[in-house]
């Protein structure tokens, strides 16, 4: 990280001194005004704020608490340990990100004064932008959507060590920077910024914390997800299986657990969205086209393209072909 920059977020805060002069505890009422432990957006964020960053408060433990928005944990320099409902341990070390969304408890351990970590507090219509950016039939995206939404419980965090990964590094820090520096423009920088960040993590969910028992099940459906999105076209259970060392009846059962859907139900949505992605980018024939995404069977392809889409392949692509021109013609 720049020196500059880690240079400002590692002064010492107000809160900080006091604890330094002798305050046992953080100062609850900086965070809240509940009697629960919630930590509260209102009190994080100037009104208008879709996002902001506050340095963590090093020197004491943070006991539990929960936050009434979606917090980003960024290690800028050495290390924290978090305490996830009550029996998680997380370790976070430089270069690490660490995603809770609502329903997660959290408690971290002491840090020191050169344990720098960088709180990102954002409310959940500060990620419309980001969602856009993303493939919108993605099911690997409604995943990862799915893990930072308070109504989903499959799983309350995602930890990246994403240390090595020198885009999603660049990224982070152009986003520190500009909330620090207050840049003009900031919000629609800022949005697309996370946008291109969480691009680059869906390149890189084999960086999800493969040591934590708390995200196994977590991972092995990611793992699962990226394997339909990268091998649509000759995807098959057994071999997903093979290549996990796990039951393919429990990589079944788990995978609709977590995810609402079947193995076949996954592979279908994505080899009948990427046909349609065919169908409106390309002169492909359509007998090309159902055999790139794997299937064999035309008529069966035609009757699951129809119930998907509500039309036939070619009146999908001509009815596309109708609104780009339209589009062309303003």
């Amino acid at each position: 990280m720049n020196q500059e920059l880690l240079d400002k977020l590692r002064v010492i805060s107000p809160e900080e001194r006091k604890i330094l002069d002798g305050e046992a505890r953080v100062e609850k009422s900086i965070y809240t005004a509940d009697d629960d432990f919630i930590v509260d957006s209102r009190q994080m964020l100037d009104a208008g704020k879709l996002i902001d960053i506050r340095p963590h408060t090093r020197f004491v433990r943070f006991p539990k608490h929960r936050h009434n928005y979606i917090e980003i944990i960024y290690m800028c320099s050495g290390t924290t340990t978090h305490i996830i409902n009550e029996s998680t341990r997380v370790v976070l070390d430089t270069g690490d990100l660490l995603f809770l969304n609502q329903n997660a408890a959290q408690e971290i351990l002491p840090a020191g004064e050169d344990d720098i970590a960088v709180n990102f507090i954002v409310l959940p219509e500060f990620f419309d932008r980001a969602f856009l950016m993303m493939d919108e039939r993605s099911e690997l995206r409604e995943f990862l959507v799915g893990s930072l939404k308070k109504d989903r419980s499959f799983t309350d965090y995602l930890h990246f060590h994403v240390s090595e990964v020198l885009p999603i590094q660049n990224l982070v820090e152009n986003l520190i920077w500009s909330l620090v520096n207050r840049q003009p423009n900031r919000r629609n920088i800022n949005q697309t910024t996370m946008g291109l960040l969480f691009l680059q993590l869906l390149n890189h969910t084999d960086k999800i914390n493969q040591d934590d028992p708390g995200q196994h099940e977590q991972n092995i459906v990611f793992t699962a997800m990226k394997y339909i999105e990268e091998n649509y076209k000759t995807a098959a259970l057994e071999e997903l299986s093979v290549r996990l060392c796990e039951p393919a009846y429990y990589l079944s059962r788990l995978i609709r657990r977590m995810t609402g859907k079947t193995f076949k139900n996954l592979l279908q949505t994505k080899r009948l969205n990427q046909s349609a992605f065919l169908l409106t980018t390309t002169t492909l024939p359509v007998e090309e086209i159902i055999a790139s995404v794997g299937y064999d069977n035309t008529s069966y392809f035609h009757r699951i393209f129809r119930e998907q889409f509500g039309m036939t392949p070619r009146a999908y692509r001509l009815a596309h072909e109708a609104v780009n021109s339209q589009d062309t013609g303003r």
